[in-house]
């Protein structure tokens, strides 16, 4: 079961860097003052890695700001892509990923979080997914 205020990304292709949106608007949600763990769900429904140097960074930003305009950091992150520039022998697939976060970082609680898309190589494509947090 998910909770829909606590989807960050609806499912549509990323081609270049970008913020997560749920109906074309960028979502952040605010998970309040106390510390918070759980999980950033990613459901990859397709990744291109033809060029062999596709790699897309997926990170949980925290942010102390509800607009994101400073004090961005990664709570978490998972690299995707092609095995030549990812590393191990495998390429990156399709399917779920669950990713453990806390919204604390060296003793500083980030309230507000997001996903946001790194996207490096010859993309001609990019990926496809959605991704929501859950306990």
């Amino acid at each position: 079961m998910i909770d829909t205020t606590h989807i960050l990304k609806d499912a549509g292709l990323v081609a270049a860097d970008a913020a997560g949106t749920v109906a074309t608007v960028a979502k952040i949600v605010n998970l309040g003052a106390g510390a918070v763990e759980g999980k950033l769900v990613v459901d990859v429904t397709a990744i291109e890695i033809a060029s062999n140097d596709e790699v897309y960074k997926i990170s949980l930003q925290g942010s102390s700001s509800a607009t994101f305009a400073d004090t961005i950091v990664d709570l978490a992150e998972i690299t995707l892509g092609a095995a030549e520039v990812i590393g191990g022998d495998q390429d990156s697939a399709t399917g779920r990923y669950q990713v453990p976060f806390r919204n604390e970082k060296n003793g500083t609680i980030f309230p507000y979080v997001r996903v946001y898309t790194d996207v490096a190589g010859d993309i001609a494509t990019g990926i496809n997914f959605s991704a929501y947090l859950s306990k």
